[in-house]
């Protein structure tokens, strides 16, 4: 059987570019002298261990919690290697709090305040899926306001174009073409499979899941949600694999489409600079055979 190709992505981090490939992970950064700093180290992934693991919905989960951990480490790894000599690293205790603090916050607006702000339409509103989708319109307004006002922080914005340095090379691989700095700034800075896109169909996907939940008690309701999150970002996950797989299909440019809109808010076009350590992050991850592409 024909092994089917390993498909490559990473993220945006402070200064540089994290990439992922079917054996190692390499974070490039830029740092304050100019020089481009590399850190490759294997992917231990759990799945290599309890293959069941790799199951259709139960692989998002997974997926997801690695992403998450392998994000972290890496966000670290770049904030302390974009420092300046003179400024201090962040401590493991900085960075757990910080961590936390982010956690709670993503918690408290995207799924506290949208359960609480809809209570107040519980007496209007006697139809359960029309209930649910008010809120699903409450949470994903708060998400759009919430990336519109970081999108005006300026080292945000320098994030956002990382970012849309990292789809413009990976799009430039996919489509075969000679890992240059060139080839990579004609692609789109937009991705069908970005995590971007990820969170969008989450948000959707719940909306039409918690609607089996009915009217709760407030506390119970988040409860329940925060419980049923991981059964949500599994289906998530095989819609953005098979999107990602078929994005030339008629049915999935129409599903895919709101999350490429939402991506025009989280990248940025991309400086030449920019563009080149994403090509150093992902060369690093690539077999040999590959890596002349």
């Amino acid at each position: 059987m024909m092994k089917k190709p390993f498909t490559y992505g990473g993220q945006a981090v402070i200064e540089g570019v994290m990439m992922r490939g079917p054996e190692d992970l390499a974070i490039a950064v830029r740092k304050p002298n100019q020089e481009i700093i590399i850190e490759k180290k294997p992917v231990n992934s759990i799945v290599k261990k309890l293959p069941f693991l790799k199951w259709p919905l139960v692989r998002g989960v997974v997926a997801l919690f690695e992403s998450l951990i392998i994000g972290v480490k890496a966000l670290s790894f770049s904030a302390n290697q974009s420092l300046d000599e003179e400024e201090e690293e962040l401590t493991t205790k900085e960075l757990v709090l910080t961590i936390g603090a982010a956690l709670g916050l993503g918690v408290l607006l995207f799924v506290v305040a949208p359960a609480a702000l809809n209570r107040l339409t519980a007496n209007l509103v006697s139809n359960i899926y029309l209930w649910n989708l008010i809120e699903g319109t409450i949470r994903i307004s708060i998400f759009l306001l919430y990336v519109v006002f970081i999108s005006r922080m300026k080292d945000i914005q320098r994030v956002f174009q990382y970012h849309g340095a990292e789809h413009k090379v990976i799009h430039a691989f996919e489509a075969g073409d000679e890992l240059t700095v060139a080839n990579a700034q004609k692609r789109s800075a937009l991705h069908p499979r970005c995590g971007t896109s990820f969170l969008l169909i989450v948000m959707v996907i719940s909306i039409f899941t918690f609607s089996f939940l009915g009217k709760q008690e407030l506390w119970l309701r988040i409860l329940s949600k925060l419980t049923l999150m991981p059964l949500v970002a599994g289906i998530s996950y095989e819609v953005i694999k098979y999107s990602g797989c078929h994005a030339d299909s008629p049915l999935m440019k129409v599903i895919i489409a709101p999350g490429l809109w939402l991506q025009r808010l989280t990248t940025r076009e991309p400086d030449d600079s920019q563009v080149e350590v994403a090509i150093k992050a992902l060369e690093a991850v690539l077999p040999e055979e590959e890596d002349m592409v």
